[in-house]
């Protein structure tokens, strides 16, 4: 029997749920057919099988969590009798598996964060700490997002070998921890165990069972910063985390609701809701927002609830985290793409022989790109500090793609360095990973700026909403033919509405105006983007 191990691939994420597992046990299955559906905060994605057999061991289930390189299945690539051997197999594998867990130290790694280095401003733990499960032992920040690091496994940290202000990149050992016995290795060496109870035991001995929260004294109730130390040991996700650090929430103060008292963001979100409608619950100044009052539809008819598509929701909220953040402003403009859109067409022919479909949207990219390169404080971050810019010298844009489930950003990276049909040929494969969802978060990482067009539904203007760390959007709408005076009389030309939304705090009106004037002009002769 040829025993091969599946793996998740390179996913871009500390970790993801698994929201469906697609196979069983001793099924048959075939090379790249899907084996389970993985969910992040951007987008859902199917793991393929490396390889054809027989699935001979499953390692996850719905509700689990995974990482790039997480083993989640075995097959036997022969196809032979892997059932009748694998009691014996598990048998063999018990004694391994009981000396692995005994106690051994591990090295503390940093994950894939699709960065080349990044910023250590957090330290979430010290040497001697006892830690559970994926809590965050350090938190990271690079120019898109901060993260936390959390622990593989609970136990005690026994090394830390990085403080606030290093930098660190995937691969990185940043301590080592002690894992803690297993059950079965504890059951059979009673006389190591020491009398004195384990913290968590005392913890649990001194602790009133958790049946009602309690109710915060007045002095908790005023009190306006979050417990850093509780914050950091609360069961939570890095983005769950970051969540709560955006409302101001105290983690420390939420009970979980999720698996073994994971805290999950509708917990935050409920937890926020109790503080604005007086329940004393610990948030931070500045953060409540009043919540809209909840209305009972029925009683004015019959109504109907449809749930949201997980994209919708975790788009919304990346939307309003937006909107609330940045001061929008937005720049109106229209583009005279008369001769473009004719020479577009004569390219139909050519296009086809090379097995592509050029569309406007390719020449705007190209536009964008040379544009981005003329006023590059377009092509910039704010620093997380917000005291200065970070430029960037490369040029990838996200193209909103709308899919069933929702609203999806993938990115065309080095659009500068690309053809028309090269171009073309992206758009179609990015388009049709979405639509499938297929793509992985990396597929929709490091955008410079992003362009959002509804000229193919309609519409005449609208005010796209900034995709933060990015500091500007384009938005585009129908083209349509109108009269202009060209000195003489008014001539029938084809106009495309511009809608350029931006970070005030980065790009002021002038320069907005001269973005949009500059499009304008790339746009009117194409010769001019590729000088």
């Amino acid at each position: 029997m040829m025993s091969k191990q599946i793996c998740v691939p390179d996913i871009g994420e500390d970790a993801v749920d698994v929201i469906e597992v697609l196979v069983s046990e001793g099924e048959s299955i075939s090379v790249d057919q899907s084996l389970l559906t993985l969910e992040s905060e951007k987008a859902s994605m199917d793991v393929p099988a490396e390889a054809a057999g027989t699935i001979t061991k499953l390692l996850v289930k719905v509700g689990d969590q995974v990482r790039t390189g997480d083993v989640i299945a075995e097959i036997d690539e022969a196809g032979s009798n892997a059932k009748e051997n694998k009691p014996a197999q598990d048998a063999a594998d018990k004694p391994a598996a009981k000396s692995a867990s005994g106690g051994q130290s591990h090295d503390l790694v940093i994950p894939d964060i699709g960065e080349d280095a990044v910023d250590v401003i957090e330290i979430n733990v010290s040497v001697g700490d006892q830690v559970e499960a994926e809590q965050g032992l350090i938190t990271l920040e690079s120019e898109k997002a901060s993260m936390d690091v959390p622990a593989p496994q609970a136990g005690e940290i026994i090394e830390l070998s990085v403080k606030v202000g290093d930098k660190v990149s995937s691969g990185d050992v940043i301590g080592k921890i002690k894992g803690a016995a297993s059950a079965d290795a504890q059951a059979q060496a009673p006389a190591k165990q020491s009398t004195k109870p384990t913290q968590s035991e005392s913890t649990q001995q001194a602790q009133p069972a958790p049946s009602k929260p309690e109710t915060p004294q007045p002095a908790q109730a005023k009190a306006q910063k979050v417990d850093e130390q509780a914050f950091s040991k609360a069961h939570a996700s890095p983005s769950v985390r970051r969540f709560a650090r955006e409302l101001g929430a105290d983690l420390g103060a939420i009970k979980g609701s999720g698996r073994k008292g994971r805290i999950v963001e509708q917990d935050v979100k409920d937890f926020i809701k109790q503080a604005l409608a007086g329940g004393g619950a610990k948030v931070a100044q500045g953060s409540g927002i009043p919540a809209i009052p909840a209305v009972d539809f029925a009683k004015f008819g019959e109504v109907e609830e449809q749930k949201l598509s997980r994209i919708n929701v975790l788009t919304g909220e990346a939307m309003t985290r937006c909107w609330l953040n940045i001061p929008h402003v937005t720049q109106h403009d229209l583009a005279d793409i008369t001769d473009l859109e004719a020479f577009r067409k004569a390219l139909k022919s050519e296009a086809e022989k090379k097995g592509v479909r050029v569309t406007m949207l390719a020449f705007l990219m190209k536009a964008l790109a040379k544009a981005l390169q003329e006023l590059p404080r377009f092509n910039a971050s704010l620093s997380p500090d917000k005291q200065s810019l970070i430029m960037k010298k490369y040029i990838h844009l996200g193209i909103a793609v709308d899919t069933p489930n929702g609203l999806v950003v993938p990115v065309v990276r080095d659009v500068d360095k690309k053809g028309i049909y090269e171009l073309s040929e992206d758009l179609m494969a990015m388009s049709k990973k979405a639509r499938d969802g297929k793509l992985s978060p990396s597929d929709m990482q490091g955008a410079s700026m992003t362009i959002s067009s509804l000229g193919g539904i309609g519409g005449t203007y609208f005010t796209p909403i900034v995709n933060a760390p990015e500091v500007a959007i384009l938005g585009v709408s129908r083209s349509t033919m109108q009269p202009v005076w060209n000195g003489k009389e008014f001539e029938p030309r084809l106009m495309l509405p511009l809608s350029l939304s931006y970070d005030h705090r980065v790009i002021d009106g002038a320069l907005a105006a001269r973005m949009t004037v500059l499009l304008g002009q790339l746009l009117s002769d194409m010769k001019r983007s590729l000088l």
